[in-house]
């Protein structure tokens, strides 16, 4: 199964590095595009979260190297890949799906239990399927991922209480800045996933001067009526930020929305103010320069990972449960796999002896002119009965061998020694 992973995540990368990698949804279907015309015979699939950048590839020979993946997602961005390269981490095979089905199922994710990322996957699945970049094994693996987090989900508590970065970001780190949040004007930049995800959170904790910011006024209104917020056009985020003083930014910008001289600007007007600024984006929505700033407390994604490890130590008594399941469905998802990869050639194999078989049965009936009924028909056994028993230990071998956890090459061999063309 040549399925892989070149990737990286908050594991691996520095912030810095994944908002270079980071891909917005018009530039991830723009890169699977640009994929098919490099590698048309290889599947494709790019996850990209504020969290990691995953281009998962397939292909039935001779799949793209990690160095050409490498290559490809770091010449979309005009980075040179020495900058980046070491970031880069690849799975492969059995790995490779066991990561995919731990992603989906939130095991891996900065909140432990979130369930953003579930959709996340989808999401990337239906773009691949969309631009055509899929195949039959990309197919099986991202549903196969789907139908895994949806076990774990129903089988374990992991998600149980669950929280979401937005909730982490809002609870440990506002909190610490505000003790209430019902008299403070609060901006909500961005009308995605994590911005409802803001809003629903802000709400349950008391916020009631909430206003909605987005590019799009009508996705803005749109989800400010949801939440009994304001919404208002793009062309007010200065005054918007003079006024506020909890921001969350989430957007899907490619490039920071407020540098620091969009700050200076407005500066004085604050006079000072305590502004606390949660930059849940990637790439980050606000230079890092500002939160230098007198009164600035400024927040991103990475100063999260403290109160996130507590999270998932505090979740720990799920994993094993969650990771056993993990182990079964990728065991199953890999044996199936083989199974269905040696499945052909031992067809073949069998019909290229039941047609040897044919010809030289006939040609001994032919000179047996005098044999009755009986006789040929024990004759016609005979040569099943050999062949059955000369198949028979190569056959349960070759099943055998697509169960174990490493390819021996045995299809290969076959396929070479009877000449058994695909």
């Amino acid at each position: 199964m040549k399925l892989q992973m070149v990737g990286c995540s908050h594991h691996t990368a520095s912030v810095e590095v994944r908002e270079r990698l980071a891909f917005s949804p018009q530039q991830a279907a723009d890169a699977l595009q640009r994929w098919q015309q490099l590698f048309p015979h290889a599947e494709a699939v790019l996850l990209s979260t504020c969290n990691r950048t995953e281009l998962y590839t397939a292909a039935s020979e001779s799949p793209p190297s990690h160095h050409e993946v490498a290559e490809f997602l770091a010449s979309f961005h005009n980075i040179p890949l020495p900058e980046v390269f070491d970031e880069l981490f690849e799975q492969s095979g059995e790995g490779a799906v066991r990561h995919l089905f731990g992603v989906a199922a939130s095991l891996d994710s900065m909140v432990v239990g979130e369930g953003q990322i579930v959709a996340q996957v989808k999401q990337a699945y239906d773009l691949a399927c969309s631009r055509r970049s899929t195949g039959p094994i990309t197919h099986d693996a991202f549903q196969a991922a789907l139908r895994v987090a949806k076990r774990v989900g129903t089988e374990t508590t992991i998600h149980h209480r669950r929280v979401s970065v937005a909730s982490v970001a809002v609870a440990d780190f506002a909190r610490q800045i505000f003790e209430r949040f019902d008299n403070k004007e609060v901006l909500v930049i961005g009308a995605g996933e994590t911005a409802e995800e803001t809003l629903r959170y802000l709400v349950d904790e008391g916020a009631k001067r909430l206003t909605v910011v987005n590019r799009s006024l009508d996705r803005a209104t749109d989800l400010a009526r949801r939440w009994s917020a304001t919404a208002r056009p793009w062309s007010d985020l200065s005054a918007l930020m003079t006024a506020a003083d909890l921001v969350v930014s989430a957007t899907g910008a490619t490039e920071a929305i407020f540098a620091l001289d969009d700050f200076r600007r407005i500066e004085a007007q604050r006079f000072q103010r305590t502004l606390c600024v949660l930059d849940l984006a990637m790439p980050r929505d606000f230079d890092p320069a500002i939160g230098e700033c007198i009164g600035v407390y400024l927040y991103s994604i990475d100063d999260l990972r403290e109160t996130c490890e507590a999270n998932r130590r505090a979740r720990q008594r799920e994993w094993p449960a969650a990771e056993k399941i993990i182990d079964e469905e990728a065991s199953r998802f890999v044996s199936e796999m083989r199974h269905r990869a040696s499945a052909p050639t031992i067809q073949r194999l069998r019909a290229t002896c039941d047609e040897l078989k044919s010809v030289e049965l006939q040609r001994l009936l032919n000179k047996l002119n005098d044999a009755d009924v009986r006789d040929r028909e024990e004759i016609v056994m005979a040569f099943d009965r050999l062949v059955n028993k000369i198949l028979h230990l190569p056959m349960t071998t070759l099943r055998d061998d697509a169960e174990q956890p490493h390819h021996t090459g045995l299809i290969d061999a076959l396929k070479r020694l009877f000449q058994l063309r695909d």
